[in-house]
């Protein structure tokens, strides 16, 4: 069984669109349950059912959309895939709304608090704020989690119709261990259908939501409902503790009325969001190609690069992609009108809209969003097309986890692929830099560097970057508290001289740093900004001196250095646009 219900085949020119989500929903499976950060085709076979000459045409498709990554015969997750889940988190207002509410809550309360939503009879996460302990909270953005098992679903459950209750029924008949759910573990044996009944009773009185170790032992949580414009709940807010702190009834007395107090405000917030209209984007802001360059406005870019491309290339499925994508862009529809959600639901968009945003003709849009709209990722609210929490199962998890250095590895190994010379990554670290990630290249003759190794910044090319990527009084204050000493012959270690060098790199983008370091090492360093324009990491090459001169070293390598943070930043931009980077090294620590 996968991470959610699978919907039935749709038949007709479409049926590329379906294949291909199925292809991301087991990828995503096999990340989410066993931890696989690649897999080979045959993997892909055996869970979709799919030929395997079908399987290679749909991953050689993402591959060049870069939804999925390949080497050798290798397939992982691209982070770019976050942008069919970020078009949900956008459409629904949620993270913007809501998220200054969870992370005030979860500050004053020192608890972990996160938001979640109904998806089917399980409950999304799409918010998450983490207490940093030694037991604390592991759920990702987009992990699915079964609605008896956590206090949201006791909230959710009590707006199910007959349907929603057999659905519940039929899947714990066919899961009755929960094993389709990666987010939890499984259970050791059936549980009685009866406790969550009478829990979900007691919720709809109440009007808040307990789990007592539900999840698993030592977990206690409370939720509270925030409810749409229409009386319907939207959300749950929820906080989460461990016993080692709290029982359900100590945790209940500590944080339900400061909850509930934030309610009002939240639900404003929230109808607020879904009342204005987002600006909607350009074309190629929803569509690119392959190479991720931008097409023109009422170009069909997925007919363009199937020209390119050849018959490999599933025209089908790069439209049905283009349109999810797009439907996280923008409220309106045509020129100058507005769309809001009904009832205060998160917004959507109409079929004019998604034709004139994709570049695609209106009918080539329907039949995509039709088939969304049947495969469960969107529905259709009168005139308006939204997408649904279930978009987030398309890989969202798993690559929400990443972390700074995770994002920028395959960069990197591709850099050093390309200039055959080393490559790395650091931050500031009082007055050195720090390495957080490192490519080596194969030589006799290499530079011997491991992670968390320490240079002084004024030496290095890294350092320059860093530097100068600081706004004036921290560079001044920084640089009149060095006292650089030779560390070679080459050394500049006149402060006034240093603080020209690194104004030159602020102006020029770049550093380069000849034998400073050590004799016989020249490096060359690019900033790499996160999505604030904020410098918080440098990308350098190094290289032996004897390797031709410094200014061709420049020409050579300043290119595909600037190329490489390029595809980093814009890979971080998309990680974080809804949520902070995930546990690994952080952007900017």
């Amino acid at each position: 069984m996968s991470l959610s219900p699978v919907p039935p085949p749709v038949n007709g020119p479409v049926g590329p669109l379906e294949r291909g989500l199925a292809v991301l929903r087991e990828l995503t499976r096999l990340a989410a349950h066993e931890g696989r950060t690649t897999v080979r085709p045959g993997d892909l076979v055996r869970g979709t059912g799919l030929a395997r000459s079908v399987v290679d045409r749909v991953v050689g498709t993402l591959e060049q959309l870069g939804y999925v990554t390949l080497d050798g015969r290798d397939i992982g997750l691209s982070v770019r895939l976050m942008e069919l889940g970020n078009a949900y988190l956008a459409a629904s207002g949620l993270p913007a709304a809501l998220g200054p509410f969870a992370e005030r809550l979860a500050d004053g309360l020192d608890e972990s608090v996160s938001v979640a939503v109904p998806d089917g009879d399980g409950v999304r996460f799409v918010v998450q704020m983490t207490r940093r302990r030694t037991m604390s909270l592991a759920f990702r953005i987009g992990d699915l989690l079964p609605a008896e098992r956590c206090s949201p679903g006791a909230l959710f459950a009590a707006e199910w119709s007959g349907s929603g209750w057999a659905a519940w029924r039929a899947r714990r008949a066919e899961d009755p261990l929960d094993t389709s759910f990666p987010a939890v573990p499984p259970r050791h044996r059936p549980a009685s259908g009866g406790d969550f009944e009478a829990r979900v009773k007691e919720a709809a009185r109440d009007g808040w939501a307990t789990d007592d170790q539900l999840i698993e032992p030592g977990l206690v949580a409370v939720s509270v409902p925030v409810r749409d414009a229409s009386g319907r709940i939207a959300c749950a807010v929820n906080v989460v503790s461990h016993t080692s702190r709290h029982d359900v009834d100590s945790l209940r007395a500590a944080v339900l009325g400061p909850l509930s107090a934030q309610v009002p405000a939240m639900e404003a917030a929230l109808a607020a969001a879904a009342g204005r209209g987002r600006p909607r984007p350009a074309a190629e802001r929803a569509w690119g190609t392959p190479g991720g360059a931008p097409t023109a406005l009422g170009e069909d870019p997925a007919r363009m690069a199937k020209r390119e491309l050849g018959a490999g290339f599933l025209q089908s499925l790069a439209r049905g992609l283009a349109v999810l994508r797009a439907l996280g862009g923008a409220e309106g529809a045509g020129q100058g009108e507005t769309v809001t959600a009904g009832g205060g639901r998160g917004g959507g968009m109409t079929l004019s809209a998604v034709a004139e945003a994709t570049g695609l003709a209106r009918a080539t849009a329907r039949r995509s969003l039709l088939t969304l709209v049947e495969l469960g990722y969107v529905e259709a609210d009168g005139r308006v097309f939204r997408p649904l929490p279930r978009v987030l199962v398309l890989g969202y998890a798993p690559l929400a986890e990443l972390g700074f250095t995770d994002i920028a590895q395959p960069h990197m190994r591709e850099l050093v692929r390309t200039v055959h010379e080393s490559a790395s990554l650091a931050v500031l670290d009082g007055g050195d830099i720090r390495y957080i990630a490192r490519v080596p290249t194969v030589r006799i003759m290499s530079v011997n560097i491991t992670i968390g190794t320490r240079f002084p910044a004024y030496a290095t090319s890294m350092g320059r970057v860093l530097l100068a990527g600081l706004d004036a009084e921290a560079r001044a204050a920084h640089l009149a508290g060095v006292r650089p000493r030779p560390l070679t012959r080459h050394t500049v270690t006149d402060v006034p001289e240093l603080a020209r060098v690194v104004e030159r790199a602020a102006a020029e983008g770049h550093a380069l740093v000849d034998q400073e370091l050590e004799e016989g090492l020249r490096s060359l360093a690019v900033p790499v900004r996160d999505a604030r324009g904020r410098v918080v990491a440098a990308l350098n090459v190094a290289t032996h001196a004897g390797h031709g001169t410094a200014e061709s070293a420049r020409r050579e390598l300043l290119p595909a250095l600037r190329a490489t943070a390029a595809r980093i930043e814009a890979d971080l931009a998309t990680a974080s646009a809804h949520h902070a980077l995930g546990a690994g090294e952080r952007v900017g620590a």
